[in-house]
C-alpha cells in the first residue's frame, strides 16, 4: 500500500476503482465499503484507491467549529493501510479546493490523476463547490468520462447504522463500549510521556502523564478508564484519569495513566493508549485518604473488567 499526496507523488496509469470520503475513524461502515472496493478491484484487475481529505473539510470551512477527530491523519493512514488497499490518495482540503466545480473535480482528480474506471460511493454523497452535485450527477459524469458508478444503498447504510458523528457523541459521553462496537476496534490515543507533579507516586499510584500528539484528536469525556498499551512488545494494563484533579484544586485537564505491576521509567516514551471501558466520573474527594481508597477500588474494578475481557 502506498500513500499518495498530489504535490509529491503520482499514481500509476493503471485503471482504478475509487471510493471517496473523509473516513474519520475508519469505522465498521467504512470498512464495509473498503471490502467492497478491494473485491471489485481484484475481480476486475484494477487498483484500489481511497480518496480522502485532510484537513477535515469542516476545519477549513467552519474555522470556529473546533471539531475533534477520531483519527489523526497518521492514524487514518495506518488503519486504512491494514485493509488491503493499493493506494490512499490524500487530497489537501483548502478553500481553493472547496471552490472547485464538481465537473473539474471529476475530470482533474478522478479521471486525470486516479484513472478511474469504477467509483463506489454512498447514495447520499455530495461533492463539488457548495456540495452541489450528487450521485446522479456523478453517474452522468461517468457516462461522459467512461467510468461506472456503484451506489451503496440506503439499506446497506442503515444495516450498519453507524457514523463518525455517533462515535464522537459516544466518546464525548464516555460510552466506550458503544464506540468500540461502532469502530470495530478499541479507540486509542497516541502521545508522549511527560513530567507531572508526582502526586500519584506519593499515593502509591504512579502515573504516566500523556501529552497528546495532535490537538485535534478527540479525547473522551473526563473520568476514569480501563486501559491497555504495548510496551516492549507486551500488553500492559492499567487505569487512566482524564480531568482536572479537583481533589488537588486543579484547573487544567491532564491525562494520567497508571499501569498495574509496572515500574519502568516511561519519560519521553511514545505510547499508544487503548480505551477498554469506563469506570466512573471524576469527582472531588473530601481528603487524600478518601481518594486513595477510591483508587484502590478502581484498580480492583479495572482488573475485574480485564479478567472478564480476556476470559
Amino acid at each position: 500500500m502506498k500513500v499518495i499526496t498530489p504535490t509529491k507523488h503520482s499514481i500509476p496509469k493503471t485503471p482504478s476503482v475509487v471510493t471517496i470520503g473523509t473516513f474519520d475513524g475508519v469505522h465498521i461502515g467504512h470498512q464495509k465499503i473498503i471490502k467492497k472496493l478491494t473485491k471489485k478491484a481484484a475481480d476486475h484487475h484494477l487498483i484500489s484507491v481511497v480518496l480522502t481529505f485532510f484537513p477535515h473539510p469542516r476545519m477549513v470551512l467552519q474555522q470556529n467549529a473546533n471539531i475533534k477527530l477520531l483519527n489523526t491523519i497518521a492514524e487514518r493512514k495506518e488503519i486504512l493501510s491494514a485493509l488491503g488497499l493499493d493506494y490512499i490518495y490524500v487530497q489537501e482540503f483548502t478553500k481553493a479546493f472547496a471552490e472547485m466545480s464538481a465537473r473539474d473535480f471529476v475530470k482533474h482528480i478522478l479521471v486525470e490523476k486516479l484513472h478511474v474506471r469504477h467509483v463506489i460511493i454512498g447514495y447520499d454523497h455530495h461533492f463539488g463547490k457548495d456540495r452541489s452535485a450528487n450521485i446522479d450527477d456523478l453517474k452522468a459524469y461517468g457516462t461522459e468520462f467512461g467510468f461506472e458508478v456503484e451506489e451503496i444503498s440506503a439499506q446497506d447504510v442503515k444495516d450498519v447504522a453507524v457514523s463518525s458523528t455517533k462515535i464522537r457523541n459516544a466518546l464525548n459521553s464516555g460510552d466506550i463500549i458503544t464506540a468500540t462496537a461502532f469502530l470495530g476496534y478499541d479507540y486509542y490515543i497516541n502521545g508522549t510521556v511527560v513530567h507531572g507533579k508526582g502526586v500519584g507516586k506519593k499515593m502509591e499510584f504512579p502515573t504516566a502523564n500523556i501529552s497528546i500528539d495532535e490537538p485535534y484528536k478527540l479525547i473522551p469525556k473526563n473520568g476514569v478508564y480501563v486501559i491497555s498499551s504495548i510496551y516492549n512488545d507486551k500488553i500492559i494494563y492499567g487505569m487512566m484519569n482524564i480531568g482536572i484533579n479537583p481533589t488537588f484544586e486543579g484547573d487544567k485537564t491532564t491525562i494520567e495513566a497508571h499501569f498495574f505491576d509496572f515500574n519502568e521509567n516511561l519519560y519521553g516514551q511514545k505510547l499508544r493508549i487503548y480505551f477498554l471501558d469506563r469506570l466512573r466520573d471524576e469527582r472531588k474527594f473530601e481528603s487524600v485518604n478518601a481518594l486513595i481508597t477510591q483508587l484502590r477500588q478502581d484498580r480492583y474494578n479495572a482488573k475485574q473488567t480485564i479478567t472478564k475481557r480476556n476470559a
